[in-house]
């Protein structure tokens, strides 16, 4: 008995503390201060992640997921990554819940003129009408849900909106009462990232001298960026990489290893590079540390606004691998032969 109620309160204060997380992602896109990484995101990568969070859920509720995406996966959009990864997780965590018993899910892609893709969630639910459907982006409209058992917060299929649309994409659905909906979002085609050195980088690379070892440390949410990254640093023994994919993890591991410089991406999943830099700055154990800005936002102000801070140097996105090692060069007093 009292493991039942221990189980209703924590279930009951998870749905607390996401219904807290979706109103502050709500206000902070309603008041502008939410900020997108627009890069090039390979959906094949984001697809497996997603997957792997929705597979065991859908499993727990009899539901069937189909991965109907084949060889359109490996295409990249822009997009921001782990906003992308949000809104198909909310997506796929509706179309399992409001299914019907023993239904399926399906996520596939579909190629669109003018260089765009649209990606569709489709389930075998009860369907809605036209008039549910010109509802459904508004928050905290459930569609009468709030008298099921099924929990959720009636807020996150407008924040995917915004979100969508805050990545110069379009969200919309298709439904049919008995039969099901469709879910898609639209989103612009781009090229591939970069996840190798050009020969003439690696040829500038190997001209350095190889000095004794200097330890960088990489915060970054983005694979195909950390692994590109990783690539140019194994062809510099002189330099050891440490890596951190949040900017927390990034900040303990600044404390522990007091690493000679600290390259921050501005758009974390936590708190965002800016915050970052504000603690390893008042921190004495790594306020001395040497830190550069590499982010996908670009613009002259974002540059300013990132030196101003306390960035020693602020890269942009697509990295420019002879600017990117220069710089560490330059702030570590290594220099070519």
């Amino acid at each position: 008995r009292q493991r039942s109620q221990i189980g209703q309160i924590l279930r009951a204060g998870e749905h607390l503390l996401q219904l807290i997380n979706e109103v502050l992602d709500l206000a902070r896109i309603e008041s502008g201060r939410l900020s997108i990484s627009l890069e090039s995101v390979t959906l094949e990568s984001v697809f497996e992640e997603v997957f792997a969070n929705v597979r065991p859920m859908a499993s727990d509720a009899g539901i069937q997921v189909r991965d109907d995406t084949s060889d359109m996966s490996a295409i990249a959009v822009r997009a921001d990554r782990t906003r992308l990864k949000q809104v198909l997780l909310n997506l796929l965590s509706n179309a399992i819940k409001y299914n019907r018993e023993s239904g399926q899910v399906s996520l596939s892609v579909a190629g669109l003129p003018d260089k765009r893709v649209r990606i569709n969630v489709s389930d075998t639910g009860m369907g809605m009408s036209t008039a549910q459907t010109n509802q459904l982006f508004q928050p905290f409209n459930r569609l009468g849900a709030d008298n099921t058992e099924i929990e959720g917060t009636g807020i996150g299929l407008a924040i995917s909106k915004r979100l969508v649309e805050l990545m110069e994409g379009e969200i919309g659905v298709h439904s049919e009462v008995g039969v099901g909906s469709t879910f898609y979002i639209e989103l612009p085609v781009t090229d591939l990232p970069a996840t190798v050195v050009k020969e003439a980088d690696v040829t500038a690379v190997e001209t350095k001298q190889v000095l004794t070892g200097h330890t960088v440390l990489y915060v970054e949410d983005n694979p195909a960026n950390l692994e590109l990254v990783t690539n140019i640093l194994t062809l510099r023994p002189d330099l050891n990489l440490l890596s951190a994919t949040h900017a927390k993890l990034g900040i303990e591991l600044a404390k522990a290893h007091r690493p000679d410089i600290i390259v921050l991406d501005i758009n974390l999943p936590d708190i965002d590079g800016f915050e970052a830099l504000r603690i390893l700055l008042a921190d004495p154990k790594t306020a001395e540390i040497p830190m550069i800005a590499l982010s996908a936002n670009a613009m002259p102000r974002d540059v300013e606004r990132g030196l101003k801070a306390g960035f020693q140097k602020y890269l942009t996105k697509p990295i420019n691998v002879r600017e990117f090692l220069e710089s560490l060069d330059e702030i570590l007093g290594t220099s070519a032969v």
